[in-house]
């Protein structure tokens, strides 16, 4: 009897799991047993990482093969646990040394050939493999420029199941170390100065970017709805280095990380089409649910255009991410968690017909009314700023005012975030949208005159206890944009009149 361990990961959403694999080899008909909740991909695996062994010239072993993956109790799937199955089942027929397997992580899938295939999730399963006190890896060649933006382990890459075997036989140079990295450049962004007019609109992308705040955008169409939203990204500051990482291993979950340059150092910027299916919303799939695009723009924006168009009930889920910033989804192999704190923009006509000039309308009011109910009542009383937009009138930027290019706006923006930086120190938020009501109203409370709209509107049922908050919020954004230590009673008015502007 012949036993040995390799070690691979068991990925929860983005939280990763260490799984240690032994192998025995015992006497009994030839076959394998595969034990420890797998599922059918896994289940698979067995017949790949045979192919894969003896087209790589090595002989499996002809007697009874059994591999346990522990912790037992805990469901794996996935096809990446292939390379450590196939280093434990050599190593316990003693065809390798099993000393280097000792602390490394194996994460990849074999072809049949033996190549080594690239998985999802690399980052978060590093990470995870560091938490164990793993000190090595061996990934995927293709997943090297991922891999490398873990620190304090060592990486290796291997492109053939051969490499992996001749370096646990000591030979040196047979897998590959990672490239020295080189910062990619930042993403080109549309620029602000190309959209004509709509001052309030841009003064309430700016107050967004400015605090981190929900948008809505309606008016007719041609107004630059869509065109805005897209220039948000420009104004939002780059990703610190906690949160890029954050975001990149969501990204790698999802598989929609760039071989060559992996690190999201930006904010992402995901725009759905009204078609989207809930579990490509929210996230969901076979076995353990995998991130939406509620996920994927987490630390980003989520543009929602066309919003009247979409299901009320994929628009409805969207409420819990905005209030919690993450995602549960329950399937029968576990509960996943996803990171979804984004900022949201909804843009929409205000009817079906959608006239260029309202008065042209052919909607009937109940129509109307039909239409911009699909934006209920608890949805909206999330977004903080509302802002209704206007046909444009005239193609002359001496008519219309010469806009402003994205740069000078985005200075404005940093400023302000660096003041609320400031006062949140040492806060687990940054920006005004992310500071809880009782903090802003107990350590920040602000006098008497100052709050007296909100204390009306609270009265006549105007304005809700979460509605009241996010005035508050918005208000200390008005502040650090003008320079000011605090809100006074007009920067609470302005934020009430951004939230009583009707969408109707």
């Amino acid at each position: 009897m012949a036993l040995a361990r390799a070690w691979s990961v068991a990925l929860f959403g983005v939280d990763g799991v260490a799984v240690e694999i032994e192998a025995d080899i015992g006497a009994g008909l030839p076959g394998v047993q595969l034990v420890g909740l797998a599922d059918t991909a896994l289940h698979e695996a067995k017949e790949r990482v045979r192919a894969a062994v003896r087209n790589t010239g090595v002989s499996w072993p002809q007697q009874r093969v059994t591999l346990a993956l522990s912790p037992a109790s805990l469901p794996k799937g996935g096809s990446g646990y292939d390379m450590a199955l196939a280093c434990a089942v050599l190593a316990a027929a003693q065809t390798v040394p099993a000393g280097p397997l000792v602390g490394t992580l194996l994460l990849g899938e074999l072809g049949l050939d033996g190549r080594v295939r690239p998985v999802r999730g690399v980052l978060p399963g590093l990470l995870a493999a560091r938490r164990a006190g793993l000190r090595r890896a061996v990934v995927p060649v293709a997943t090297l420029p991922e891999a490398a933006l873990v620190d304090g382990i060592d990486i290796l890459g291997a492109a053939r199941l051969r490499d992996v075997l001749d370096w646990l036989r000591g030979e040196p140079d047979t897998l590959t170390r990672p490239a020295e990295t080189v910062a990619p450049a930042p993403p080109a962004v549309p620029d602000l100065v190309d959209v004509l007019g709509q001052p309030e609109a841009r003064w309430a992308l700016e107050v967004a970017a400015a605090g981190g705040h929900h948008l809505l955008l309606i008016g007719p169409p041609g107004t630059g709805k869509t065109m805005l939203a897209r220039r948000m990204g420009g104004l939002l500051p780059p990703l610190s280095a906690d949160e890029a990482l954050e975001v990149t291993a969501v990204h790698s979950v999802a598989g929609t990380l760039s071989e060559e340059s992996p690190l999201v150092g930006v904010p992402p910027f995901v725009a759905p089409h009204h078609s989207i299916s809930m579990a490509a919303l929210i996230g969901g799939g076979q076995g353990l649910a995998r991130p939406g695009a509620v996920s994927r723009a987490h630390r980003g924006v989520l543009l929602i255009d066309e919003a009247c168009e979409w299901g009320s009930h994929r628009l409805e889920a969207l409420r819990t991410a905005l209030e919690e910033g993450e995602v549960r989804i329950g399937r029968k192999d576990g509960i996943v968690r996803y990171p979804a704190r984004f900022q949201l923009i909804l843009a929409t006509n205000p009817c079906p017909c959608a006239p260029a000039r309202d008065v042209d309308c052919s909607c009937s009011p109940n129509a109307r009314r039909r239409y911009l109910a699909r934006l209920s009542g608890p949805l909206l009383d999330r977004v903080d700023l509302r802002v209704p937009m206007r046909p444009i009138t005239a193609m002359d930027p001496a008519e219309v005012g010469e806009p402003e290019p994205t740069a000078v706006v985005r200075a404005r923006v940093q400023r302000a975030r660096a003041r609320a930086a400031d006062r949140w120190a040492g806060r687990a938020w940054r920006t005004n949208a992310d500071a809880p009501g009782p903090v802003l109203r107990r350590e920040y409370g602000l006098p008497r005159e100052a709050t007296s709209l909100l204390d009306r509107g609270l009265r006549t049922g105007a304005l809700t206890g979460r509605g009241a908050d996010r005035c508050l919020r918005v208000a200390w954004t008005l502040a650090d944009l003008a320079g000011r230590d605090r809100p006074d009673a007009e920067h609470v008015a302005a934020a009430l009149e951004f939230r009583e502007r009707s969408v109707g």
